[in-house]
């Protein structure tokens, strides 16, 4: 069973193949094959921005005319960017342009033909556009235009400027080559020539010989650039500006050759000259300004200042003069401009290069003229000096009065002046001493204690006066200095001779004090004096500020202790020292040295407050009762009628004494009775 179903399903699939291969021997009927043939490259030549009549024929292809019935074109200017340029004409078998082609969009173009024959044959044919420039561009500068500023000091063959231009034909052709040509120059210049240097698309502007800002401050430009295409040649022009910055070619001159000026002796801060120069450059230039400079005798008691506006030099005194060392003094003066002086004159011109020129610059500074000044001094009173100014001299204190201090002695310089002085005291603010007006010898008047309040740190000072016999009279000024030695002349004392103490406290400080210095004050010795053994002590007994000592069984109240104090040299002094004892048990504030100041507390404010208020209600008690009581003695009884009765007395009659009893009587005392 099993060999017969394999036998069966092999059967099956032969027959499959069988009637599948006679399917397709009926339905395929047998073909040739097909070819592919490439033919070689062809070129044409297209000239761009073409004015004939659209299409025209660019040109003839070489292939059969029968064989183009199957043939299409693509590519660039076909099927693809720029669209529909050119067409394939196949009955003629060329290729036909449509319209204008641009050479600065695109250079070339490269199509391919494809063509399918009758007998399958593909032919495929490359062919390639190459498109012509023509001049149909003009260069083009980067610039409409430059602008450039140079100064007069500059050599020729310096760059000034750079210029660029960019054309978009063949830059293989003329179309796209071309020459910058300088065209006009205004103003027109005498002494100077400039010219352009080329490299490709590159130009500098330069010169010959020399710039000259006096003769034109600015200089315009017209620069061209053309091509050399053909047979039309193309140009465009840029302005170039150059502006002339104006150097240092002009020396400065003096108007005069010499100059003099006079100043008094002792002023200062005149002016004693003003120097004027002239400059040929530009004014408020680094060349036109001017910059002075003094020599010679006293030339630091001078000073020259460049004045900003006229560029004058201003020639001033800084430190007074004196005529009887220097009656006449000679100064000069040396005159530069800020910027270095140059020059250049054109000796010679040259073609094809640089001119023959004569260029000096002096690169460290410019050039110096001197200038001769004679100042002449003039004598004035000058006042007398003091040989010694200021004079220290020493004396002990509480020196009698009519001790000599000093002399002062005093010299004038001035030879015209008359001989002799007078002395005058100035400040002695004590008055201390006396001055001699005829030798200038200084007295004392006064015992000197060096314990005075207008003594500083032991000195004391006066100031002397010395007038000359001039006209106008001058003054000198002299200052005496008095040092004062120290004596044992102060006792010490106590700082405080009252003092205060809690009961509770043992121990209080006590300071004693000496106006003289030392050795002759502290520290000093303190004794107690008086029976107060076993009650009041110090400790230590030697030193500036010691320990009262008070001892437990010292009860409140005031004490006077009896103090000896001895100084360093045991000269003392006896001092009374009121020592009050506070029981300060109860809260206080503080303490005087004349009694404490209780603070009651809160219970204590209570009390007085009620008590207050009940002292107040029973005044007021008492108040209205008296009251009550006078307005019943003053009622009287009245008939029915309520007519009034007439006395002729002052005093109450009986009814008034009728009436007060009944008062008497009332329920008000009844009441008062009943309660009490």
């Amino acid at each position: 069973m099993r060999t017969f179903i394999l036998t069966t399903i092999i059967f099956f699939i032969i027959s499959e193949v069988w009637t599948a291969d006679a399917s397709s021997s009926v339905k395929r009927p047998r073909k040739k094959r097909a070819w592919i043939v490439d033919f070689s490259l062809m070129n044409f030549n297209l000239e761009e921005e073409h004015d004939g009549v659209f299409p025209y024929t660019l040109g003839q292809l070489n292939v059969a005319k029968d064989s183009l019935s199957g043939c299409f074109l693509s590519g660039p200017g076909v099927n693809e960017e720029p669209m529909d340029l050119f067409q394939l004409d196949p009955n003629r078998a060329v290729i036909e342009v449509n319209e204008k082609v641009d050479y600065e969009k695109n250079k070339n173009f490269m199509l391919t033909l494809e063509c399918i024959s009758s007998e399958n044959v593909h032919t495929r044919l490359e062919v390639d556009i190459q498109v012509l420039d023509v001049n149909d561009n003009a260069p083009v500068f980067d610039k409409v235009s430059y602008e450039t500023s140079v100064k007069e000091s500059t050599p020729q063959g310096t760059d000034l400027v750079t210029v660029q231009a960019l054309d978009l034909d063949d830059s293989s052709t003329g179309n796209g080559r071309f020459t910058f040509t300088i065209l006009s120059v205004s103003p027109e210049p005498t002494n100077l020539e400039f010219f352009i240097k080329q490299q490709s698309q590159t130009g500098w502007i330069s010169f010959r010989g020399c710039l000259d800002y006096e003769e034109a401050q600015k200089y315009t430009i017209v620069v061209e650039a053309k091509d050399h295409g053909e047979p039309v040649q193309q140009s465009s022009t840029a302005t170039v500006t150059v502006n002339i910055i104006d150097s240092n070619d002009h020396e400065p001159e003096l108007s005069v050759k010499t100059g003099s000026g006079r100043v008094k002796e002792r002023e200062n801060g005149v002016v004693v000259y003003t120097l004027e120069v002239k400059d040929g450059d530009h004014r408020e230039s680094a060349g036109w300004r001017a910059k002075y400079t003094l020599h010679g005798e006293k030339e630091k008691n001078f000073k020259i200042e460049t004045d900003l506006t006229t560029n004058d030099g201003i020639i001033s005194v800084v430190a007074p003069l004196d005529f009887e060392e220097s009656p006449e003094l000679t100064l000069s003066v040396s005159v530069e401009n800020e910027e270095p002086l140059f020059s250049c004159k054109v000796k010679q011109r040259q073609s094809g290069g640089l001119w023959d020129v004569d260029y000096f610059r002096d690169v460290s500074s410019s050039a110096l003229l001197s200038f001769p000044i004679t100042i002449t001094v003039e004598d004035t009173n000058e006042p007398p000096e003091l040989t010694h100014a200021v004079e220290h001299v020493t004396i002990m204190e509480n020196t009698t009065a009519g001790q000599i201090l000093w002399t002062f002695t005093a010299t004038d310089q001035d030879s015209s002046s008359p001989a002799g002085f007078r002395f005058l005291k100035g400040e002695d603010v004590d008055n201390w001493v006396t001055v001699d007006s005829e030798t200038g010898q200084v007295s004392t008047v006064k015992v000197l204690d060096r314990e005075s309040p207008f003594v500083k740190d032991s000195v004391y000072t006066v100031t002397v006066y010395v007038v000359d016999k001039g006209e106008p009279p001058m003054t000198g000024t002299g200052t005496l200095v008095i040092h004062l030695l120290d004596q044992n002349d102060n006792l010490p004392v106590l700082e405080m001779n009252t003092l205060s103490m809690c009961l509770s406290d043992t121990i209080t400080d006590i300071t004693a004090v000496d106006l003289d210095l030392p050795p002759f004050s502290g520290p000093f010795s303190y004794e107690l004096l008086g029976d107060v053994k076993e009650k009041w002590r110090i400790e230590p007994s030697f030193g500036t500020t010691v320990s009262l000592v008070k001892d437990s069984s010292v009860h409140s109240g005031h004490y006077e202790l009896s103090v000896k104090i001895a100084d360093s040299q045991g000269k003392f002094s006896v001092q009374h020292l009121t020592v009050s004892v506070y029981n300060c048990s109860i809260t206080y504030s503080g303490r005087t040295g004349k009694g404490l100041t209780v603070r009651l507390g809160v219970p204590a404010i209570a009390i007085i407050l009620i008590s207050v208020l009940l002292g107040i209600l029973l005044v007021m008690f008492s108040l209205f009762f008296c009251a009550h009581k006078k307005g019943k003695l003053l009622m009287m009884e009245t008939q029915d009628e309520g007519s009034l009765i007439h006395y002729n007395v002052e005093a109450p009659g009986t009814d008034a004494s009728d009436s007060l009893q009944k008062w008497s009587n009332s329920t008000f005392f009844q009441d008062l009775d009943s309660n009490s």
